[in-house]
């Protein structure tokens, strides 16, 4: 088999800005890797992430020799080995795992045992804003079964006042990206409580883990950015009850598959997150999806223009992706001219 392989940055613009506490994109900054043999073509994207030092230029300059030493030697495991967890190695993963399904023929469900579900529910986000315009974000997604509410350490109580009041049948995920300290988690302990959420996401900066030691609030906490790969599982016991799996973090689905049946083994409630990117970075976590009680893979919802025969996000719920677009076995092409 000769093995061509090409990787390139893509940005896709976004039909609204998206505000966390860290800051505002307008645009999916993303990097996509093509695995080229046998005249099939299997791809992969990742959205590097400034939290972990990630830049597209970064990226790109990682995955040049490795890139070019994998197509000399052929040996995918060992070219992996070159990357560290993060979006260089989830983006070339993630295009080996296409690239091996469309020329055996054999999908990535089979191979994993991971079917993707014909009809997922996946939280959607109002993204973080004054407390009056969440509270229109929300009420124009009201009809999604689950909600994921952005919030800083500014006014976070009226933030979720005006979601709560505005999406009264909607469930919610509480998601700070680690901008809280001890005292605001604690002191919304009442109200979060009143509110019908499935988790608080990340609460605290991933290096104050510890302040968790002993903390039983009447709602799940889940770590994010405290959990990459499965060895930082089991120090999260005690303190955390859910575990976000991202594939960007993880380093591809490889890792993430086993990290699943690590995290479930160790108790832990599951849900299966994004960056922003398009079709192409979901369809993966797609199969981690279908065995995770949630879902937040709402990424290619905020893009102006997704790809031909990409998933669809309405009403809180994903249709998934057309066949042939990835992992399938499919061989035909036809979706990506």
């Amino acid at each position: 088999m000769s093995l061509h392989l090409v990787a390139r940055a893509v940005d896709h613009p976004l039909k609204a800005p998206f505000r966390i506490s860290r800051g505002v994109k307008t645009a999916a900054n993303v990097v996509v890797v093509e695995a080229h043999a046998d005249g099939l073509v299997g791809r992969g994207e990742s959205v590097p992430y400034a939290r972990y030092d990630e830049t597209v230029e970064g990226v790109l300059a990682q995955l040049g020799p490795v890139l070019d030493t994998l197509a000399v030697d052929g040996d995918e495991g060992a070219a992996l080995d070159l990357l560290p967890p993060g979006a260089a190695r989830n983006a070339l993963d993630c295009a080996l795992w296409d690239l091996r399904a469309r020329r055996t023929g054999v999908s990535v469900a089979e191979v994993t045992g991971l079917p993707v579900p014909p009809s997922l529910i996946t939280a959607v986000t109002v993204s973080l804003d004054s407390p009056e315009a969440m509270g229109v974000a929300a009420r124009a997604v009201a009809d999604a079964p689950l909600i994921k509410i952005k919030l800083s350490a500014e006014d976070p109580a009226a933030c979720l006042r005006a979601v709560a009041a505005a999406a009264q049948d909607s469930r919610f995920i509480v998601d700070p990206n680690e901008g809280w300290t001890f005292e605001i988690l604690h002191g919304l302990r009442s109200l979060l409580a009143d509110l019908p959420i499935a988790l608080v996401e990340q609460p605290l900066p991933a290096g104050a883990d510890h302040q968790l030691d002993g903390y039983d609030p009447p709602y799940v906490i889940c770590a994010d950015e405290s959990v990459h790969v499965g060895g930082d599982l089991a120090a999260l016991r005690g303190r955390y009850g859910a575990v976000n799996l991202k594939l960007d973090k993880t380093g591809g689905l490889s890792e993430a598959v086993r990290m699943l049946e690590q995290a479930r083994a160790l108790g832990f409630q599951l849900m299966t997150g994004c960056m922003v990117g398009s079709s192409l970075g979901i369809a993966p976590a797609l199969h981690l999806a279908g065995g995770c009680q949630y879902a937040d893979l709402d990424g290619p919802w905020w893009l102006a223009h997704d790809h031909p025969g990409g998933l669809r996000v309405e009403r809180g719920r994903i249709t998934p992706p057309a066949s042939g677009f990835w992992g399938d076995g499919v061989k035909a092409e036809g979706l990506w001219l």
